[in-house]
């Protein structure tokens, strides 16, 4: 029985930055190009406002292993409304059957599937009524007609395997077939489809990507030859022009001078001019060819990305839209310029270097080796440029292993290793031994012993463009084409850990197997897990932060390279830390889910009294216990009518009246019950009311500053010599603010405080500071974590044999900055060396990363600044009078931050202090600022 099999409810990891990680298929816009929809094999759809490149909105199919779920085909109702998107998607539990999901554009719900296809869709299409959507199929499966107010099949020709797919204003549609015929039907009002002709291209032609003008009397249509290789791809540098009724030759535009193979065609939307590009390059990028006189005139090259184009698509106003193979996307001007443009964000990864026990590793974000980097998984520190003169990059000599490289047929000793059908060999690592080598392709990664019999295989998320292995012959390393470097076991091919450093060279975040994780600030949430709902509605994403604790744990993946399984790293690292054994399934521990129904995202408004509709959901052993309102960011403490709704009545609508600003601004929801916070649901609004007339000293905020540090303490052995100096000087520097960018600095300054003393001042910046002030909180001391990982603060009078009763544990410092109504800034300095945990004491070295995280995720949205990060220890030094980190802040508050802005943000602020300790410390030293994701950047001090 079929109708029992659904998608796997087990958790999967997958990768989320925000963008594609995997090579973008397809394209569409709807009529009025306000949005553009991406479908991608990474196996997500994404929809984005075309004006701005915004990400709006993750559809997320159901997905499984394998290629089970990767999109290839997406198409967008001309109203915008319906998204619909397929691939390979539902032949893994549907008895090798294949459906097209349906979603809603605004709410990512699924609302319908069309099922029971007989192989993957290659190209999705509605016509331009919308009344009709039409798929082609792979193989000898020929083309659908539904219609989309049901879903009903009107219409099929299954004679001709098809490709892609376009409809004229009149209702024709052409495709072409797998043997290159091009192929002009008729929609019938009741879509039906009636062949009206076709057209053969010659002996070994073919056509593809036909595409009609905007007033349907021409089809534009490459014409190429048929390959050699593989019997499907189109090589040519020839566009033909044929009649939109007949199919009969009209022109060919000249390509004179195009070396290189075009693989699209797309008119303007005034017909005006033709499109074309492909692997045309030049210059160091793939121009689009744009024709005059409708194709017949010369070709301008306009400027293109710096990778072949996959799909372009005409817009209004005369600019064009495309999607590219490195998984960026953009629009070209009519003119040539380039008025939107995203990059993917995962790093170009290629060949890497490895040490001897394979626990430290070089690569490149760029190709060439540009921006190499080098991550220690031990220290858990990311350098650039950082000192590989000990690394080794792979041998691939040792052995006569020949034509490995970009090859179908790999060869040892002059014989052709067996791999699958149309796998590649890509990469290759010789084991130091001799007695064994790695083959990477672009499916898996392969172990044979010296004389090519088969030891393992491993399938890999996406090609193994790098293979390494480490000096000790225990472990083999990947460089893969997702943005992973991963780590596996050379006795049986297991996997032990991955690693994803995000494309800005800040980011990272390193993980095992089952899901524990370890991250660098603002790294956590690059990851996260994708559960199934069945094959009817939409999957769910729960970012990592979610199950921050119980699944964070640097202990834990510290081990893995050592014990070289993942369950004794666990036992060790919950031994070591007397934890309990910790056996949590995700789904036990979910958090709500919450979307804002009204006002709709980019809503003008002239009344600053608004009511913001929610839908929460929540797992039913688990009901809401508060639902928060942000502005900007920050918690909103008068919000009315909050209700609570289980899961059974969550498609009511809950509603909580609240009072915006009167300028632009940002509107979040967030939900939590007794697991965590749901993530944030938010709507950017515009304000289109009076604006109040400005009043310098009104508008101008108060700021209040918390300076504690602590350097002499009753425990001699934790002894500093500035921490309590830099709590002074911090606040000195803030005091000259006043008139400037403040209308009042008011400080408090606790210098060796008590614990009395820290939460006296964490109870006096509570009482003091209001919705229209700053806040900014600074300690500077010692930190040290308990054996439950848990932070506490230690002031002057600890006894860390008796820290829970004596020290300050985070949640009061977090209970406090979390909740204050204003914008909060928050200085940390608590890494400091020294004897924190003394002789036999038990417990852990401080970790600031998990605080710097939570403290900075959406739910708590405060701007984090933290002094070091890994296992760096935070340095003083006597010739600069302080700590590095409150150097380097000092000098960038009074001015060095200023960069010719007259203003000092935040990210200058951090830009500047980065820079600066590191310089001062000889790189020994990485401070980190990071934002909450609904925090925009502002201003802290003018110079």
């Amino acid at each position: 029985n079929t109708d029992e099999k659904q998608p796997p409810k087990e958790p999967i990891l997958r990768i989320e930055t925000g963008m594609h990680t995997a090579t973008i298929r397809q394209i569409d816009t709807d009529a009025q190009n306000r949005y553009l929809v991406t479908g991608s094999l990474d196996k997500t759809v994404r929809i984005w406002e075309l004006s701005t490149g915004k990400l709006l909105n993750v559809l997320r199919p159901p997905i499984g292993e394998g290629n089970e779920g990767i999109i290839q085909a997406v198409a967008m109702s001309p109203d915008g409304k319906i998204i619909a998107c397929a691939g390979e998607t539902g032949w893994a539990w549907d008895d090798r059957k294949v459906s097209i999901y349906l979603f809603e554009r605004e709410t990512g719900k699924m609302v319908g599937r069309i099922k029971d296809l007989p192989s993957s869709i290659v190209r999705l299409k509605y016509s331009k009524d919308g009344r009709f959507l039409a798929a082609t199929i792979y193989g000898n499966n020929g083309i659908r007609i539904f219609r989309t107010s049901d879903g009903v099949l009107t219409g099929e020709d299954k004679e001709y395997p098809c490709g892609n797919i376009d409809f004229s204003k009149d209702d024709r549609l052409v495709t072409i077939s797998r043997d290159g015929f091009i192929l002009l039907y008729e929609l019938k009002s009741d879509g039906s489809l009636k062949l009206l002709t076709k057209k053969a291209p010659g002996d070994k032609k073919r056509y593809s990507t036909p595409m009609f003008s905007p007033d349907g009397t021409k089809i534009s249509v490459i014409l190429g030859n048929i390959s050699t290789v593989d019997n499907l791809t189109t090589l040519s540098t020839n566009v033909d022009v044929l009649s939109g009724h007949d199919l009969s030759y009209l022109f060919s535009p000249s390509t004179v001078g195009v070396d290189r193979i075009l693989q699209n065609v797309a008119w303007s939307y005034d017909g005006n001019r033709l499109f074309g590009c492909g692997l045309y390059y030049k210059n160091g990028q793939y121009p689009i060819l744009a024709w005059s006189d409708a194709g017949k005139g010369q070709f301008q090259e306009l400027p293109g990305p710096i990778s072949a184009i996959i799909h372009i698509l005409p817009l209004k106003n005369g600019s064009i839209v495309f999607g590219a193979y490195d998984l960026s996307f953009g629009v070209i001007s009519s003119s040539g310029e380039r008025i939107l443009f995203k990059s993917a964000d995962i790093a170009d990864l290629f060949s890497i270097k490895l040490s001897s026990d394979g626990k430290t590793v070089q690569f490149s974000y760029e190709q060439k080796g540009k921006f190499p980097a080098v991550f220690e998984t031990d220290s858990r520190t990311l350098t650039l440029n950082g000192d590989a003169s000990k690394l080794f990059l792979s041998d691939t000599s040792s052995l006569n292993i020949t034509d490995w490289k970009y090859s179908f047929a790999p060869k040892l000793d002059g014989n052709t290793i067996n791999l699958l059908n149309f796998e590649f060999s890509r990469s290759l690592a010789i084991a130091p031994d001799k007695n064994s080598f790695l083959l990477g392709t672009n499916w898996n990664i392969r172990l044979f012993d010296r004389t090519g019999s088969l030891k393992w295989r491993v399938k890999v998320p996406d090609i193994a463009w790098g293979v390494n292995i480490s000096g000790d012959g225990k472990v083999a390393v990947a460089a893969l084409g997702d943005g992973t470097i991963r780590w596996y076991s050379m006795t049986d091919g297991k996997e032990l850990l991955a690693f994803f450093p995000h494309k800005d060279r800040k980011r990272w975040v390193m993980w095992t197997p089952s899901g524990y994780y370890t991250a660098s600030a603002g790294g956590e949430d690059l990851i996260g897990w994708h559960i199934n709902n069945g094959k009817d509605q939409a999957a769910d994403f729960y970012p990592a932060s979610r199950f921050r604790d119980t699944y964070y744990r640097p202990d834990i993946t510290e081990k893995i390279l050592v014990t070289l399984d993942e369950k004794e790293a666990i036992r060790l690292a919950n031994e070591e830390s007397g934890r309990r054994q910790q056996e949590v399934a995700i789904q036990q521990i979910l958090p709500p889910k919450v979307i804002i129904l009204s006002p709709q995202d980019g809503t003008e408004l002239s009344n600053p009294e608004i009511t913001v509709a929610y839908q929460a959901d929540t797992p039913s052993d688990a009901p809401i216990t508060e639902v928060k309102v942000l502005i900007d960011g920050r918690p909103l403490s008068d919000a009315k009518g909050f209700a609570v709704r289980q899961r059974e009545t969550a498609q009511a609508k809950n509603e909580i009246r609240v009072r915006i600003p009167e300028k632009d601004c940002k509107v979040s929801v967030i939900a939590y019950n007794r697991h965590a916070a749901s993530t944030e649901s938010g709507v950017s609004l515009k304000w289109k009311g009076k604006t109040p007339a400005p009043d310098e000293n009104i508008l101008k905020p108060t700021l209040y500053v918390l300076a504690i540090g602590v350097a002499n303490y009753k425990d001699t052995a934790l002894q500093l010599k500035f921490a309590a100096k830099d709590a002074k000087d911090f606040a000195q520097v803030l005091e000259k603010q006043k008139g400037k960018l403040y209308r009042d600095v008011v400080t408090l300054v606790k210098q060796d405080a008590t614990r009395a003393d820290v939460l006296e001042g964490l109870e006096w910046i509570e009482k003091q500071t209001t919705s229209r002030d700053m806040a900014m909180v600074f300690l500077s001391g010692h930190g040290m974590n308990d054996s439950n990982g848990i932070y506490y603060f230690l002031p002057s009078d600890v006894n860390p044999d008796k820290i829970k009763s004596t020290g300050v544990p985070y949640s009061d410092i977090k209970n406090t900055v979390s909740n204050l109504p204003s914008k909060v800034v928050f200085f940390l300095d608590t890494c400091h060396s020294g004897n924190v945990m003394g002789e036999g004491r038990k417990g852990a070295m401080t970790d600031i990363q998990k605080i710097v995280n939570d403290l900075s995720s959406a739910e708590n949205g405060v701007v984090v600044f933290a002094s070091s990060t890994g296992k760096q220890y935070s340095l003083e030094d006597a010739k600069w009078g302080n700590g590095a980190f409150t150097k380097a802040l000092v000098e960038g508050l009074e001015g060095g931050a200023d960069y010719g802005k007259g203003k000092i943000t935040v990210s200058l602020l951090d830009a500047f202090v980065c820079e600066r300790v590191k310089e001062l410390t000889n790189g020994r030293q990485t401070p980190v600022g990071i934002k909450p994701n609904g925090v925009t950047d502002f201003a802290i001090a003018v110079k």
